[in-house]
């Protein structure tokens, strides 16, 4: 066999094998949360783990996790995918331009990193365990 046909097909076989994982490195993302973005005048600051609605009864939107400071978490309003960080020279906007939705994690039953510093791991969970930079993960009652 012709040795760049069998180089091609080494080539698929790869791909075939590496996009199931990065599809699922994208499914199981640990940066996300589901908030109220109904405005600051609703308050009703529902967030979550997981798709739903707000208390006040619209649907959550998608958010990726830019950082957390104490029990705030500071949130990302692009499009769902988004991987921007914060805006270098203005804290109050993410990387797209967009204004940071903050949002309280308080007696949202959510677990979170909170290595503080200069550390983003963005991890979230529903139970107890460990954030990407090994801390044990926070509750904040």
């Amino acid at each position: 066999m012709d040795k760049r046909v069998l180089a091609l097909l080494a080539l698929v076989l790869a791909l075939t094998m590496l996009l199931p994982a990065l599809a699922s490195e994208e499914k199981g993302r640990k940066d996300v949360l589901y908030a109220c973005a109904c405005g600051a005048e609703c308050g009703c600051g529902s967030l979550s783990l997981k798709p739903g609605n707000c208390v006040c009864g619209s649907p959550l939107k998608w958010r990726h996790a830019l950082r957390v400071e104490g029990d705030t978490a500071l949130l990302c309003a692009c499009e769902e995918g988004c991987r921007c960080k914060l805006f270098k020279d203005n804290p109050n906007k993410c990387g797209c331009g967009l204004p940071v939705q903050k949002a309280s994690l308080k007696g949202k039953g959510i677990y979170f990193c909170n290595c503080g510093g200069s550390c983003n791991c963005n991890t979230f969970s529903d139970a107890p365990g460990e954030c990407g930079c090994g801390m044990k993960l926070h509750k904040a009652e």
